[in-house]
């Protein structure tokens, strides 16, 4: 057992038997994070979910399974700390029992989530865990994207009340792949993101000050191409920092927008601790220490890496 397993262990012990530091109150984390694939490793009649089972392609089992769910777990305790996350948005999550059993792992932190089974045809989902203690849902909608002749996932809407004080709009994303070629696929994703800025203007309508976030794997660069939006990871793509790494090449595809009146008081990081990370061989430097490389079992994290928005007050 490595060092960063005994120190997540340790962490979830001392927090399972009640011990508590203050907690800070001075700001908001949310989390946005592609957990690449996180499936159960049952069969679901009504998904294409074969290539996850034990005798698929990916001869994913039990033990792949409950591995996979420690590592999550593990990356949201240690980007936690002493005390919760309120908000973690997720991209490429399978079902409820997934969810059930990932916030089991998390008990401590009073976890509960929103997630709606959508069109994609692997049953690949967005969804959003919020601590039951510091959070309260006050309405929760699929948005969903009609696409020509194809199904995708759906956008992910709540809107949240943090502390009984702040009310904070959120969207969770996974936008379509660039799966047969970046100019080919581009206009499913002006479609996805017409149907977020159909969001934003709505709540825009109501409160023209709104705290809107909006999270998750947009499959693209970031640009600043939502109106009353922000995109806080333009900067990161600048400097050649990613949380995605595609033929030696990094990318931010996981991104957080922001609206006007967050965005002064917003700051945003990439979780990129050693132990996420190894070696790239073949393009040099580092990559992330993903779950799978190509059908391949590698028995890591993630091909993506998450990212954390801090909100001061």
């Amino acid at each position: 057992m490595n060092k960063y397993k005994i120190i997540y262990l340790i962490l979830l012990f001392i927090s399972w038997n009640g011990i508590t530091l203050a907690s800070s109150t001075d700001s908001i984390k949310i989390i946005s994070y592609n957990v690449e694939n996180l499936f159960d490793y049952q069969h679901d009649s009504l998904k294409n979910d074969s290539s996850f089972l034990p005798e698929g392609i990916y001869h994913w089992t039990y033990y792949k399974y409950q591995t996979k769910l420690d590592h999550i777990a593990q990356v949201v305790v240690n980007i936690a700390g002493w005390e919760s996350v309120p908000l973690v948005g997720l991209c490429e999550v399978e079902n409820n029992c997934c969810l059930d059993d990932l916030c089991y792992r998390l008990k401590r932190f009073h976890y509960r989530y929103l997630h709606y089974e959508s069109a994609d045809e692997r049953g690949v989902d967005v969804a959003l865990l919020y601590d039951s203690t510091k959070v309260n849902i006050l309405n929760s909608k699929p948005l969903q994207i009609n696409l020509p002749n194809d199904y995708t996932r759906d956008i992910l809407y709540a809107c949240c009340l943090l502390n009984n004080s702040d009310t904070i709009h959120t969207m969770v994303c996974h936008l379509p792949s660039q799966l047969g070629g970046y100019s080919n696929t581009e206009y499913k994703r002006q479609i996805a993101k017409q149907r977020i800025q159909d969001q934003i203007d709505s709540i825009f309508t109501t409160s023209s000050n709104a705290e809107i976030v909006v999270m998750g794997d947009m499959n693209t660069s970031p640009l600043n191409d939502l109106e009353g939006m922000y995109n806080l990871m333009l900067l990161f793509q600048k400097s050649g920092q990613g949380t995605h790494k595609y033929h030696g090449i990094w990318s931010c595809l996981d991104q957080f927008y922001v609206s006007q009146s967050l965005h002064k008081k917003s700051i945003v990081s990439i979780f990129s601790p050693d132990w996420l990370l190894e070696e790239d061989n073949q393009y040099l430097d580092k990559r992330p220490h993903r779950t799978h490389i190509g059908y391949k079992y590698h028995n890591g994290y993630s091909d993506h890496l998450p990212i954390i928005l801090t909100i001061t007050k």
